[in-house]
């Protein structure tokens, strides 16, 4: 169903990269690494006169700067392979596949400019999904990774790319691996540095994904890392292939193509035949991964697949002749809805992501395609839903959130999230021209609790320390953890410095406390460093290294103390 999109949805638009014949190599390049995109258009008199790729920048010898200077035209491709804005994705991909191609110029009915597709374009959005789920990733390794060493000159490693058509190679570097890729040697050409090693332009370390892994692993590993190339390892560890999205492409778009084609005339057949050659059609999607569902006009269900039951809990019988609003969670307004049908009616499908609810009341996310199905008049007589739970995709994402800002002990911010907010909170305070306070905590002597009565001990002592310090803070007060027994509080718009004086004077009340950890009493004090914004600093980092020098004072003077931060006793000290 996705195949119906025309490729002006999902090319790349707006303004294109282009240049004069006579700007240099140097400046062509430049332009490119800038945009961070993989061609430029040579254009003259209003007209596009060439196109200069990053495989073409592999042929030229940049090691002669004077090379470099001299005019894209005289290395540009003459010949632009071109597609029209209305031409479907299904169409493209044949296209892209027998010209052998990375790009084409896409063109509206005048035959002018209007965007760039690439094969990243179709691998992100040919709805490939459910083949790169079965296939593994060792079945569309093109060919042997092509490594070479460090040391070797870049303008030698752009003739060997050029030479066994590869646009990535592997490099042995000194501490490990990396890769070098045609952005990378554009990057290089941009920056006129001569002939360096291709060590010193390679980047490390070089992400992997292991043969036997599904290709759907390697092509969400490319999208998190917004990179265009992976290693592949086999059993041993050792490096045998490079993939990118032209691999997973070779592959499955044939498959697709061909399981298309199939399908189409199926279809055709069943219009033409018999009911029993539609329900013949129906039987070959009952093996689908995805749930399927088909209304008629008037969104009466009259289909569902086995998917369907497996991911709702209900059977065909409970859904056959009721409308999708069985499903409904309640989540969503009628805006939503309105603007779903607007979608449908307009352009004929609509894609996103919706909150129903199974049979057992039990709310789940689903990504959901829903496409109008028309006859020869165009007149709609069925939709068609395809959908996939992604519940659990969205929960290993919050996962993924609270990893990497959240202290995976205490669940207090990280330093991460600490400074994003501290940088907020710096603005606010320069905009309200209000104080804030850093507070850097330590624990005194948590060192020897850990190493006489072990960590586990320890990790319950930080716990109940951590909620006792955040049942003394306001609710827009942050507590974060930098690690062990280091902490900071974070206090905004503060009025009055004595408010911070109070604090600094009952947080080490709370802490000096005993706590009953492991059937034991433990008694622990801290030592408390004070920076006030503007007087102490006006950046995050200034403002937590004059907490941390008050800390340490607080600790030299005796330890469960408070200090506030004097620049006069540093330059002292």
């Amino acid at each position: 169903m996705g195949r119906q999109i025309p490729i002006s949805r999902i090319m790349h638009s707006g303004m294109l990269l282009q240049c004069a014949p006579d700007t240099t190599i140097a400046q062509a390049a430049a332009r490119m690494a800038d945009q961070a995109v993989s061609s430029i258009l040579i254009v003259e008199g209003g007209q596009v006169a060439g196109i200069w790729t990053e495989h073409d920048a592999l042929a030229v010898d940049f090691s002669d700067s004077a090379v470099l200077q001299q005019p894209v035209a005289s290395v540009m491709s003459t010949t632009v392979a071109t597609l029209p804005h209305s031409m479907e994705i299904g169409a493209a991909a044949v296209e892209f596949r027998e010209q052998g191609r990375r790009h084409f110029l896409v063109v509206d009915d005048q035959d002018s400019p209007v965007g760039i597709l690439s094969q990243t374009d179709m691998a992100l959005n040919q709805g490939l999904e459910p083949y790169l789920r079965l296939r593994e990733v060792k079945a569309v390794i093109p060919r042997p990774a092509v490594v070479v060493d460090g040391a070797l000159p870049v303008t030698e490693v752009a003739r060997r790319m050029h030479s066994q058509h590869t646009d990535a190679v592997v490099v042995k570097c000194d501490t490990g691996l990396g890769i070098l890729t045609e952005r990378d040697i554009v990057r290089f050409i941009a920056r006129h540095v001569g002939n360096s090693p291709a060590s010193q332009l390679a980047t490390q370390p070089l992400l992997s994904v292991h043969e036997a892994e599904p290709l759907i692993h390697a092509r969400d590993l490319l999208l998190e890392k917004h990179i265009r190339h992976l290693a592949v390892t086999g059993n041993n560890g050792d490096v045998i292939g490079l993939i990118g999205y032209h691999d997973m492409l070779s592959g499955a778009e044939q498959m697709y193509l061909d399981d298309l084609r199939t399908a189409l005339e199926q279809r055709d057949q069943a219009l033409a035949k018999s009911r029993r050659t539609l329900q013949l059609a129906e039987r070959v999607i009952e093996s689908s991964f995805e749930g399927i569902m088909v209304t008629d006009a008037n969104v009466t269900i009259e289909f569902v697949n086995p998917a369907f039951t497996q991911l709702t809990g209900y059977s065909p019988e409970e859904v056959i002749g009721k409308t999708p609003e069985i499903l409904s969670s309640g989540r969503h307004d009628a805006d939503f809805y309105q603007r779903m049908w607007h979608s449908l009616t307009t352009h004929g499908y609509w894609r996103g992501e919706i909150w129903n609810r199974r049979k057992t009341g039990e709310l789940y996310l689903e990504l959901l395609t829903i496409t109008a199905i028309t006859n020869d008049d165009g007149e709609t007589t069925h939709y068609a839903g395809l959908f996939t739970d992604i519940t659990q995709h969205r929960r290993d994402e919050e996962q993924i959130r609270q990893l990497a800002y959240y202290d995976a002990l205490t669940g207090v911010p990280n330093r991460r999230l600490l400074e994003d907010r501290l940088e907020h909170a710096i603005r606010h305070a320069h905009r309200k021209e209000m104080l804030l306070a850093v507070m850097f905590l330590d624990l005194d002597h948590f060192k020897q609790i850990n190493d006489t009565l072990g960590h586990a001990i320890g990790d319950e002592l930080l716990l109940q320390f951590t909620h006792r310090v955040q049942d003394c803070l306001r609710e827009d007060d942050t507590l974060a953890r930098l690690g062990g027994d280091e902490f900071i509080v974070l206090l905004p718009e503060i009025e009055h410095v004595k408010d911070v004086h109070h604090v600094a004077s009952r947080l080490l009340e709370i802490a000096v406390h005993p706590y009953l950890v492991g059937g034991q009493q433990v008694t622990v004090g801290a030592s408390i460093g004070v920076s006030l914004y503007p007087h102490d600093g006006t950046s995050a980092g200034e403002l937590m290294e004059s907490a941390d020098i008050a800390m340490y004072r607080a600790k030299r003077d005796g330890r469960n103390l408070y200090c506030f931060f004097h620049p006069e006793a540093t330059a002292t000290a």
